[in-house]
């Protein structure tokens, strides 16, 4: 720090600069009100205190009372305490002005030791913790801490040179050395420490700032994805109750119908049809409570859950044929192991393209299914005869095919045959073990 010579001088110095545009990324946040008002009081502070030392001062005769009148010393410690009350807005021009305080103020005299060292110090760490341009930031405060020592080169030569300083000169290493060696060493400290403390807390203020934004990144990604699980399972429930609903009841009218054409010339097979709607929808109720058990279950294993596989298509091919569907299953190959919901997703798939197949099918249709293993993939193949669909707008059923081969890693193809009917072919690659 700024010290007392043995001729009563006291060395300093400062220099300018300004904040340019910068990517806001490299910017230091603007000081909050709260700083500021944090500033105003340690400036308060600062000024009460810089008239306290000048008062004591004055009295207690330093600089043998060669010093100016009390009223200078007032105004010197406003100059040097009032800029802090701005130091975190212009920083650099607040370094500026008390460094020139400070510089006119020892240079005259003032009989003040103490604040005005303190100050220098608030003023040269704020330039270093608060310019975002850290080239001007480095150079200010270069350019006063060189200024500062060659004020201290001088003052110590002036003293030399005169005959004032009470100190011996005599020997190479004279009570006058040691004097000027720590003065040296101790400006060293002072401004080294106030340079060293405001690099740190810059990099520390944008450190925080940039936790700050990755947190905040992190909070707006977790909203993102909540967001996108909810519209991801309202669309599974959508999907599962569309294909549990659809294939039923779709059955169910059809075997409500037979059962209305044949209700009055034969009884027994209205009956036989009407029991038919009766096992649909119990077997209906049957998939429902299922689904919604699994649904409401968080742990996949839950008991009770939907656990319709592959080794159940025969079942779905029988209930196709019960409800006027004619329907062939073939598997083709060694059933190999396929994840569990690879083989939902390829039975829902199968159970969709039969109901799709018994509602326009038309008169007449029928229907054929394969399944084929492979060694790194299996296949569903669904085709029946009979007439295409109607329209020509791919309906929910087809989207949901689409989705659960796409959800599954598979590719789907759905299209109309050149001779009559539809064909929906799923292929999901397996994946194979990595080899170390």
């Amino acid at each position: 720090m700024p010290s007392v010579s043995p001729a009563g001088r006291m060395p300093g110095a400062a220099t300018p600069s300004s904040v340019e545009s910068m990517p806001e990324s490299m910017l230091r946040r603007p000081a909050t009100p709260a700083e500021r008002r944090q500033d105003a009081w340690l400036a308060a502070g600062l000024f009460v205190a810089a008239m306290l030392s000048t008062a004591l001062g004055s009295v207690s005769g330093i600089y043998n009372g060669d010093h100016p009148d009390l009223p200078w010393g007032l105004l010197y410690s406003a100059a040097m305490t009032v800029p802090l009350a701005f130091r975190r807005r212009y920083p650099m021009t607040a370094l500026i002005v008390v460094s020139v305080a400070f510089f006119v103020g020892v240079s005259s005299r003032i009989p003040e030791l103490y604040v005005g060292n303190v100050a220098l110090f608030v003023g040269m760490y704020t330039v270093g913790a608060w310019v975002s341009d850290r080239r001007r930031a480095a150079l200010v405060r270069i350019m006063l801490i060189v200024a500062m020592f060659v004020w201290l080169m001088i003052s110590i030569f002036q003293t030399a040179a005169s005959s004032e300083d009470g100190l011996s000169q005599e020997g190479p290493f004279s009570p006058f050395a040691a004097f000027a060696m720590i003065q040296f060493l101790v400006n060293v400290a002072f401004f080294g420490g106030a340079y060293l403390f405001g690099e740190r807390a810059y990099t520390g203020a944008m450190e925080r700032t940039a936790l700050e934004e990755r947190t905040a990144e992190l909070e707006r990604e977790r909203e993102r994805t909540a967001a996108q699980a909810v519209a991801l399972d309202r669309v599974r429930i959508a999907r599962e109750l569309h294909d549990v609903v659809a294939h039923h009841v779709s059955a169910m009218g059809v075997q409500a119908g037979a059962a209305r054409t044949v209700l009055e010339r034969d009884p027994d097979a209205a009956r036989t049809a009407l029991t038919g709607v009766e096992s649909s929808a119990r077997q209906a109720l049957t998939e429902l409570r299922q689904l919604l058990e699994t649904l409401r279950t968080p742990e996949t294993d839950a008991p009770g859950g939907s656990t319709v596989r592959l080794d159940a298509l025969p079942d779905l091919v029988a209930h196709a044929n019960e409800n006027g569907l004619p329907t062939t299953l073939s598997v083709v190959g060694d059933p190999v192991p396929t994840p569990e919901l690879v083989q939902v997703n390829l039975y829902r798939i199968a159970q969709e393209a039969l109901t799709n197949a018994r509602r326009h099918g038309g008169p007449g249709a029928s229907a054929d299914v394969r399944l084929r293993y492979a060694v790194d993939a299996v296949e569903l193949e669904v085709s029946n005869e009979g007439r295409g669909p109607i329209s020509g707008r791919a309906g929910l059923g087809l989207v949901g095919m689409r989705e659960r081969a796409t959800s599954s890693g598979g590719t789907l193809e759905a299209r109309a045959r050149p001779r009559g009917g539809f064909l929906v072919r799923v292929r999901v690659p397996l994946s194979q073990a990595v080899p170390a």
